[in-house]
């Protein structure tokens, strides 16, 4: 089984300590989606903008349809994010 290290909440600092603040002040918790990029903290912050960009940005589709589609995708790599 493989291992990724991840960096706790306590441990964080710059641009991490940052973005796990953001996920605090969001949803009260940082999910381990978030933790398991932490050791590439740019990385994450690309990430975080990336999903943000499809999922809130400018779109022919629906909100409600791009969650429906993260959903399907989801669910077909059983993954229960």
């Amino acid at each position: 089984m493989a291992w990724i290290t991840m960096v706790g909440i306590e441990d964080a600092t710059g641009l991490l300590a940052t973005i796990y603040k953001s996920a605090l002040q969001r949803a009260g918790k940082v999910f381990n989606i978030l933790r398991i990029q932490s050791i590439n903290p740019p990385v994450l912050r690309s990430g975080l903008g990336t999903y943000r960009e499809l999922m809130f940005g400018e779109s022919p589709l629906s909100r409600a349809q791009r969650e429906m589609i993260a959903v399907a995708v989801s669910n077909t790599n059983m993954c229960h994010y």
